[in-house]
């Protein structure tokens, strides 16, 4: 029962940082109709942003605060100077520019910052809560990384249900004519995407490294899984982001303790396939009618 307990809350942990990175996913597929596959690398250059400032004595939150902040730039940076660029081509040409991003960020990370392994500090402890004499395998900063996804979440879901600007943002994205012809500033919304995309990125960057060692390649296996969980609940739902890593997270995590962790990859995998074949738009794409 204990071992259970504590694999489900490592599940847990790391089904949230999942779902962060797959909110950020969401929110560009949302805003821009565009899967981004430069968001681990971009989000991994804000990262070392704030791993530069900590470094030279900034406090943690001052970096964090940065690093977010540095990720809004580059997010509207990118879109206007580089996905602008074959606006109104082919979406698949968007998508192959961003595997092109992913290539030069890795290896500019390189160069400016280096290849080495470099430790990056957390807020909280990393030390599981004393339960009764019992140490619960939860920690201060897994409760901040779940905490801090359930804002993210919260935010999304206002900004889309509840605003007018999140209505231009996803008007801009299905049908720019239309959407300019009701006068929404398309280039801006979608500018505003990549932009808020980006600092979600951010943020799951953050929380990934918290605690951990950071590299340019430190987000690579996240993004796959990221990837996965956005899936698995519907590239459309910030929810479905949300349970789509917890769901993953808890189902790897057992199949690493029960099991065998070299078996991690093909449980992904085999989960993703079922939903696919299951479900292809996701657990919570629902079921659209169309008048004829």
């Amino acid at each position: 029962m204990q071992q259970l307990l504590t694999t489900a809350l490592t599940g847990l942990t790391l089904g949230a940082v999942y779902a962060a990175f797959a909110l950020a996913l969401v929110l560009i597929w949302r805003a821009t109709r565009i899967v981004n596959f430069a968001q681990a690398p971009m989000a991994m250059i804000t990262t070392y942003v704030a791993l530069v400032l900590i470094d030279a004595g900034w406090s943690y939150w001052a970096g964090f605060a940065v690093a977010l902040l540095s990720g809004l730039v580059l997010g509207a940076l990118v879109e206007r100077f580089v996905i602008r660029f074959v606006s109104g081509k082919p979406e698949i040409n968007a998508v192959i520019l961003t595997l092109g991003l992913f290539i030069v960020l890795h290896a500019l990370a390189a160069l400016v910052f280096g290849s080495r392994y470099r430790s990056f500090p957390a807020p909280f402890g990393l030390t599981g809560f004393q339960v009764g004499g019992t140490t619960i395998a939860l920690t201060g900063f897994g409760v901040f990384t779940i905490a801090a996804v359930g804002v993210v979440l919260i935010g999304l879901v206002v900004l889309f249900r509840g605003t007018d600007l999140g209505l231009r943002m996803r008007a801009a994205a299905f049908d720019r004519e239309v959407a300019r012809l009701l006068g929404v500033r398309v280039g801006r919304m979608l500018t505003l995407g990549w932009a808020l995309a980006a600092l979600a990125g951010s943020l799951s960057g953050l929380l990934i490294a918290g605690g951990g060692l950071v590299h340019p390649s430190y987000m690579d296996g996240v993004v796959v899984y990221g990837f996965v969980a956005a899936v698995l609940g519907g590239l459309d739902s910030p929810v479905g982001a949300v349970v789509g890593g917890v769901v993953l997270g808890l189902s790897l995590s057992l199949v690493s303790g029960y099991v065998g962790a070299e078996l991690v990859p093909l449980a992904a995998l085999a989960l993703l396939m079922a939903v696919l074949l299951l479900k292809p738009g996701g657990l919570f794409t629902g079921v659209r009618e169309r008048r004829v």
